[in-house]
C-alpha cells in the first residue's frame, strides 16, 4: 500500500471516529470553564500564601544566623 493510499484511509477512520465523539453542550462547556477559573483562583492564592510564608521564613532564618 503507498503512502497516499495510506493517508486518504486515515484521513477516512478519522472522519468516520469524529462522527462518534459527543460534543458538550454549551451549558456543560459553561459551567466546566467556571470550574477551571474557580480552581485557578484557589490555587493561585494558595501558591502566593506558600511563597509569602517560605519567603519570610527563610528571612527571618538568613537574620537569625547571620
Amino acid at each position: 500500500m503507498n503512502v497516499w493510499q495510506r493517508l486518504k484511509t486515515f484521513l477516512r477512520e478519522v472522519v468516520v471516529e469524529t462522527k462518534k465523539v459527543t460534543w458538550p453542550g454549551r451549558d456543560e462547556v459553561v459551567a466546566t470553564t467556571v470550574v477551571v477559573i474557580a480552581a485557578s483562583f484557589i490555587f493561585g492564592i494558595f501558591l502566593y500564601i506558600c511563597d509569602l510564608a517560605f519567603f519570610r521564613l527563610v528571612d527571618w532564618l538568613i537574620k537569625f544566623l547571620s
